[in-house]
């Protein structure tokens, strides 16, 4: 592919319904991009869901954005509680359209269009009990609200662990 280039790429399934039903209409949808940050990604989706009718929100991605999907949604879930959850794998199938490139090219070629299947997910959040028979469903987690956010440090020579603060280097002397 070295003496082509890459001139156009177009998504099939652009405009598709998600697979999700009986969404409310105030439902937002973050399309999780490569390249998108997780920090703007998490500030919006914790702002939507303080707000008072803000109680759905689904992350959707596809290809390499997938797992950053992922963090975000279980991020959100700790920061978040009580919040129920439907994920919903899929591909997508992107279209590529390349030429070939160079000054010197004698004949060119016709362009090549290739298609890709990329694994795409969708994953539905909500504060409403959603129907737990629905695939893929989960309950929300049952870490207390105030459990939230508390790490736990484990110091390994001592077999100590501390769920406030990281342990003290402790000087004893036994005498």
């Amino acid at each position: 592919m070295e003496n082509f280039r890459r001139i156009r790429t177009t998504d099939e399934e652009d405009g598709t319904c998600l697979p999700f039903k009986d969404l409310s209409p105030d439902v937002v949808q973050m399309k999780v991009k490569e390249g998108s940050k997780i920090r703007n990604l998490i500030g919006y989706a914790v702002a939507h869901m303080g707000c008072k009718g803000g109680g759905q929100i689904i992350f959707s991605a596809h290809g390499r954005a997938v797992t950053k999907a992922v963090t975000c949604v279980e991020i959100l879930k700790r920061q978040i509680g009580g919040l129920h959850q439907i994920t919903k794998l899929q591909y997508k199938t992107l279209q590529e359209v390349w030429e070939q490139k160079g000054p010197g090219v004698q004949n060119p070629a016709p362009c090549l269009t290739v298609q890709k299947n990329l694994p795409s997910i969708c994953i539905l959040l909500s504060k409403l009990p959603l129907d737990p028979q629905e695939d893929g469903y989960q309950p929300p987690q049952s870490i207390a609200h105030a459990e939230v956010g508390k790490r736990e440090f484990v110091d390994h020579e001592n077999h100590f662990i501390s769920k406030k603060s990281k342990p003290q280097d402790s000087t004893e002397v036994n005498g």
